[in-house]
């Protein structure tokens, strides 16, 4: 598996990347499989369009999944 950080805010790491991954054991870092790392934007400004782990774009959002719950 690979990391990345959301520092980097690739589409890995946004919310609006529809792609495999897994929150990483590290806070704010996503685990994906190399051999499988495209995934759809959705609702962004590459709608529809198949995005990787070096692509990003000016309206980042933070994956919903990376949130630390509320103490």
């Amino acid at each position: 598996m690979a990391v990345q950080s959301i520092e980097r805010r690739r589409c890995l790491t946004c919310n609006r990347w529809g792609g495999a991954r897994t929150p990483g054991a590290e806070p704010d870092t996503i685990e994906y499989d190399e051999n499988n790392d495209r995934g759809p934007c959705q609702e962004g400004p590459w709608h529809g369009n198949s995005r990787g782990p070096r692509n990003a774009c000016g309206q980042w959002v933070k994956w919903i999944a990376l949130e630390q719950p509320a103490s």
